[in-house]
């Protein structure tokens, strides 16, 4: 709900005030002034972590890495903020720079009631008091909020989470008060493997059309033989298209859809041979060939090479369904209600069943079963193949209409029954598991028993004055196990069911799938991609300046992704690529200017782009305080702002190259000194004696790096760190560690 604005909206509680913890904000701040902007202040949970935003905003979070993920109470300042409009506090997915940050946990509070977010605004709007805290003196506020690492269609296990500053209701398309601090939460620390999908998660499995076979007449069903791996394809022939008779038996090769043979008679009711179809493939031969079902009620066997199949013509109504039967030389055969096993080189019956009703049957040879659809009646029947009797009846609810398939999937004996728009699961022993429901037409079912995953192919009606028709199919794959989605689903342009249902194919572990188009006379070869998956990830860093550094990552993904190593030197608020980085392995000589940069892998491919969680680079000063300058280092390589400091000794060397972005600091030696490529203020704090214009100069030892700005003196900060600053910074660690 969006409120008119003037309108106040209504709802629970009345958030706290800011009270006297605005002033604590102003002085928390002045003591981390010396941090370079957006760099974490420590790797401490509990040590607060700051950013800069695009309008000179600082945003403080208390805690931020191994969070509780059931709940964790956190403490966010701000200063800076402008006092024209108001901002939400919440903990979002970090969507990246210039993008809004959503969902995110709680949605944006327009009640004042949310413990999961704050929402601020400046003196005198009108949502101030029950609805928005007010902005203290220079756009300053001091809130907690509650945060959790699931809820409100977040998830920071599987999407990049801050915590996160941005304009409120009345102007969300401002992006300039988008602060960002990223935080994880315990089990899901930075540097583990997964990363974050950019465009899709990472590891998202999708099909991609490679191929489309049209050598095979109007494709009616489909075998991926298991020991010739050649393509079987049951055809029939497509009117008006040529003057050749297309029905028949066609062995394709599977790369490239080429007809390497292709068997058109078939024995008939006189045992003549005559130009045939294949309505539907029964199973393999060993070696090479199917068994298969040719119009009326024939059942023949061929292989590649042959140039006419043999068979036999059964006594009786039209077959409607077969499969392979108990022994080498049999098949199962529906002929509408009745089931029968019958020999395939005489044609006689070994045995038969009549059941209450129905047309098609899924047999389970492990188990002992065969699954008979009553679509009319809406039931499904399980025969014992032992006894061959019907020991168990189960409804089969909404199958009043359009029947689709009945399929076993071997792993599991879970049977498969697809009815109009839905597909309707069975547990091995007839219990309903769960209904898949699509938006088009069920028509087959594959299964991939290595993979564990089952592939749906929906048609659509083809009936395009209807409103729910739009004359395209649809793939899915599902995890058999659990039934989730296991693949991006596919669209399937033109495959309606008008002429024929289509039929599928899968490759054993499911890297290549055929699904048949009847209407358009094709088959379409898809194959798997895999968007990268983060297998090795980088961890924070903490070295000495001029050490070297090395970042390793690593990603999985069909195909191959590549890899483009990251730098922030802002606290993850902007990215840049670093030049020539394209390697698993990232190394660089460290320089104290990279101290609190952030660094990240990027790997990409056709599917999708996956990055590596942030690490933090924590750079210190070498023994002995002569390493300040640094020598650029190869981590960073691009031109940015002014380089300052220097040598101490030898009188205010500039650093020369300009390579860190902003400014760096120089040691401090027995003269000081200062140096300025850019008009920027260098400030040293060293070891030695105060020189230059800048420096200051102690006997501690150390630096600490230059912010851009001319930093308070080292006698002022000590005074305000050992008087009332220390106390307030006491205060804070103890109600920071009461908050967690």
């Amino acid at each position: 709900m969006t409120p008119t604005p003037g309108t106040p909206p209504t709802g629970p509680g009345r958030p706290r005030r800011p009270g006297r913890r605005l002033g604590v904000a102003a002085v928390a701040a002045l003591l981390l002034a010396a941090v370079p902007a957006g760099a974490a202040v420590s790797a401490d949970a509990a040590t607060p972590k700051s950013a800069t935003g695009p309008q000179g905003q600082k945003l403080t979070v208390s805690a931020t890495t191994g969070l509780d993920p059931a709940g964790a109470k956190i403490r966010v300042t701000g200063e800076g903020y402008g006092t024209t409009s108001g901002i939400y506090v919440a903990l979002c997915k970090d969507n990246g720079a210039n993008r809004v940050p959503s969902p995110c946990l709680g949605g944006a509070d327009m009640s004042g009631g949310s413990k999961n977010s704050q929402w601020i605004v400046p003196k005198g709007d009108p949502y101030e008091g029950e609805l928005a805290l007010p902005f203290g003196p220079g756009g300053t506020f001091d809130v907690e909020i509650e945060i959790r690492s699931e809820g409100d269609g977040l998830d920071c296990a599987d999407v990049p989470c801050s915590v996160v500053t941005r304009a409120d209701h009345r102007a969300s398309g401002d992006r300039t008060q988008d602060v960002r601090i990223p935080v994880t939460f315990a089990g899901r620390e930075p540097g583990e493997p997964g990363g974050e999908g950019v465009d899709v998660p990472a590891g998202t499995v999708s099909y991609k059309p490679v191929a489309v076979f049209t050598s095979a007449g109007k494709p009616l069903d489909l075998l991926l033989h298991p020991d010739s791996k050649k393509l079987y394809v049951g055809a029939d022939n497509i009117p008006d298209t040529a003057d050749t008779d297309e029905r028949g038996l066609y062995v394709l090769n599977p790369e490239d859809g080429k007809a390497e043979s292709r068997i058109t008679d078939a024995p008939g009711s006189t045992g003549a041979l005559r130009a045939s179809a294949a309505a539907r493939i029964s199973g393999p031969l060993p070696g090479d060939g199917v068994v298969y079902n040719y119009p009326l009620r024939g059942v023949g066997s061929a292989k590649a090479g042959d140039t006419a199949a043999t068979g036999v013509w059964l006594a009786g109504s039209t077959i409607t369904d077969i499969a392979p039967g108990t022994a080498p030389g049999t098949v199962l055969v529906a002929q509408g209600a009745k089931l029968s096993e019958i020999e395939r080189a005489t044609g006689t019956a070994t045995r038969s069943l009549t059941l209450p009703g129905g047309t098609q049957f899924a047999a389970d040879h492990a188990r002992g079963a065969v699954w008979f659809s009553d679509f009319a009646s809406g039931k499904l029947h399980r025969v014992d193949l032992a006894s061959f009797a019907v020991t168990a009846s189960f409804d089969l609810p909404g199958t009043d209409s359009i029947a689709g398939f009945t399929e076993v999937d071997p792993a599991s004996g879970s049977v498969w029954v697809g009815v109009n728009r839905s597909v309707l699961v069975f547990d091995a022993t007839g219990k309903p598991v769960k209904t898949l429901v699509g938006k088009d037409l069920a028509r087959d079912a594959a299964f991939d028993a290595a993979g564990g995953r089952a592939f749906v192919a929906w048609q659509d009606g083809g009936d395009l004055s209807d409103p729910a028709n739009d004359n395209n199919g649809t793939l899915t794959v599902y995890d058999s196990t659990d039934f989730t989605p296991a693949a991006k689903d596919l669209s399937l342009p033109g495959n309606q069911t008008q002429l024929g249902a289509a039929s599928l194919a899968v490759e054993p572990g499911g890297a290549t799938v055929f699904v048949t188009s009847p209407a358009e006379g094709k088959i379409t070869r898809l194959t798997r991609q895999v968007s990268p998956l983060v297998t090795q990830a980088p961890a924070d860093r903490s070295v000495r300046a001029g050490e070297e550094v090395a970042l390793t990552a690593r990603a999985e993904g069909t195909p191959e992704p590549s890899v483009r190593w990251q730098v922030s030197t802002d606290g993850s608020q902007t990215w840049r690529e670093l030049d020539g980085a394209t390697e698993p392995v990232l190394t660089f000589t460290a320089k104290s200017a990279q101290d609190g940069y952030r660094y990240r892998a990027e790997f990409r491919n056709d599917v999708g782009t996956t990055r590596t969680a942030p690490v933090t680079l924590t750079v210190t000063e070498a023994t002995g305080g002569d390493t300040g300058g640094g020598n650029g280092g190869s981590g960073d390589t691009t031109t940015g702002g002014a380089a300052t400091g220097g040598d101490g000794s030898t009188g205010g060397d500039s650093d020369g190259d300009g390579s860190d972005g902003g400014t760096s600091t120089g040691a401090s030696g027995s003269s000081g000194g200062s140096g300025s490529s850019a008009g920027s203020s260098g400030s040293t704090v060293g070891g030695g004696s105060v020189g230059g214009n800048t420096g200051a100069g102690t006997t501690s030892g150390g630096s600490l790096a230059a912010t851009g700005i001319t930093v308070i003196s080292v006698t002022l900060l000590a005074a305000a760190l050992l008087g009332g600053g220390l106390l307030i910074h006491r205060r804070a660690r103890r109600r920071t560690s009461g908050l967690a």
